[in-house]
């Protein structure tokens, strides 16, 4: 096996994961093959699944047979999607395994119509889990405030969760709030005598800040500041990590077989041409994270990537441009709320394409 920079990322703590999903990736090989050069996961959304189905031809004949057969549209979808990640976990199933279950998982996420539904999405994430039935899937619920209520209830019932849609203000408390509900989670399952063997991380989008922020930047004429907030927000964040996971509470449960829910970052392909390839990659990197990355930018970074400990470089010069904001008038944590409405409405909106695609492929 050739060794790469993601072994040598893994070496300072940080788990590499491959943000995306296809029926060609795993016939192919193609899995297996950034499994060898040390990918550790892999994670899916609504619109990479709308990218796999709506877009190829590689399901239409399943789609057919099975609307043949009499199928819903929404059962075709959820029959593929489970297909998919179930195929991927046993692929991804030594990683689980050699890593003593910290890597090795593969995400899928709850409908996200169900984003404000609180009822929906725990019986939605448990039946999920329950049909894959499988140790290394994890479900994804968005962040909402109903959704961290649902993290909470999930994991006391033994469902590993990816939590996304996190954004990183300056205090990063739309993290924190999702961090303790995983701690609550699991405080819950430890008073009832249950195992505390459940996996979960916290995904946090880091390019899309600077793709609004930035903006806003410019309109100040402080383009100085541009390109680092979202990296900032994320260091900020990772600090947020290390206190919730220090506590004597924490490490009770520590103590008792539970494992942090580590920081993963999303949304780390750069969108700005002006910007380093892997920027959103070399500047996050530290111990007990994850970092997940879309195919074009993991092979940047498998090229030309340079690997350090950076994810508490410079603090407080974060600290800092954090502080400059309000005083320019641009209010992060108003950002991060449109941001987090935003993501929620793009990614229902690439489910109900994706739904409409099911149903013309299927006629």
């Amino acid at each position: 096996m050739k060794h790469t920079v993601l072994h040598d990322t893994a070496k300072l703590g940080q788990s590499v994961w491959l943000d995306t999903i296809s029926r060609d990736l795993i016939l192919s090989g193609g899995l297996a093959r950034w499994m060898e050069k040390g990918i550790a996961g892999v994670t899916t959304n609504p619109a990479i699944f709308e990218a796999a189905i709506a877009k190829t031809s590689d399901y239409d004949e399943e789609i057919r047979k099975m609307a043949g057969e009499g199928k819903t549209v929404s059962e075709i979808y959820e029959i593929l999607t489970l297909q998919e990640v179930g195929a991927a976990a046993d692929i991804m199933k030594p990683v689980y395994e050699s890593s003593g279950g910290l890597d090795g998982y593969v995400s899928l996420e709850v409908n996200p119509l169900l984003a404000s539904d609180f009822d929906s999405t725990v019986s939605e994430a448990k039946r999920l889990f329950a049909a894959l039935n499988r140790p290394n899937v994890m479900i994804k619920i968005p962040a909402t405030p109903e959704g961290v209520r649902a993290i909470e209830t999930v994991v006391s019932a033994g469902v590993n969760v990816n939590a996304t849609l996190i954004f990183s203000d300056a205090a990063a408390s739309q993290y924190a709030s999702v961090a303790e509900a995983y701690v609550r989670g699991l405080e819950a399952r430890a008073k009832a005598g249950e195992t505390l063997k459940v996996a979960s991380v916290a995904s946090v989008f880091v390019s899309r800040v600077d793709g609004v922020v930035d903006k806003m930047l410019a309109e100040k004429d402080r383009g100085g500041l541009q390109g680092k907030i979202a990296v900032d927000g994320a260091r900020l964040t990772y600090q947020r990590f290390k206190d919730i996971f220090s506590t004597p509470a924490w490490k009770a449960l520590e103590g008792k077989g539970a494992q942090v829910q580590r920081p993963l970052w999303a949304s780390t392909g750069t969108k700005n041409p002006a910007y380093s390839d892997v920027l959103y990659v070399e500047t996050l990197i530290g111990p007990d994270t994850v970092n997940t990355v879309p195919p074009a930018t993991l092979s940047a970074y498998l090229d030309h990537g340079r690997v350090a400990l950076t994810v508490e470089d410079d603090l407080e010069g974060a600290k800092r441009r954090m502080a400059e904001l309000p005083d320019l008038g641009i209010d992060l944590k108003a950002v991060c709320d449109s941001l987090l409405e935003g993501g929620v409405e793009g990614f229902n909106t690439a489910f109900r394409t994706l739904l409409k695609a099911i149903e013309t492929k299927a006629s």
